[in-house]
């Protein structure tokens, strides 16, 4: 089991779960100290503005060990066991992977 970012991610961009990963696991679009900068200073329309609409982070599930630290710490709860990822938010488990193989 791995754990997967979904839909309430999307514009937030909250950084509050890369903090507890032991393995650094989550990333995003963009370097994550040039992410909490811009969300520090304008919130999420200066992220918007700046990274476009989708973006949000994600889990790298080659890295990650599925211990769960993120879960409770995500504040719009986006973070899901890949076996309980809503079924409106399926998609985000492809999403995920395919980031990193784009990387």
């Amino acid at each position: 089991m791995i754990y997967i970012i979904a839909e309430p991610c999307v514009g937030v961009c909250d950084t509050a779960c890369v903090d507890v990963c032991p393995v650094d696991c989550i990333h995003g679009p963009a370097d994550l100290d040039e992410i909490r900068q811009v969300r520090e200073e304008g919130g999420e329309d200066a992220l918007k503005a700046k990274y476009g609409d989708k973006i949000q982070l994600y889990i790298d599930p080659e890295e990650c060990i599925s211990c769960g630290a993120c879960e409770p710490e995500c504040p719009v709860e986006a973070i899901f066991e890949d076996e309980e990822v809503p079924s409106k938010w399926e998609s985000y488990t492809e999403l995920n992977a395919k980031f990193f193989e784009d990387r």
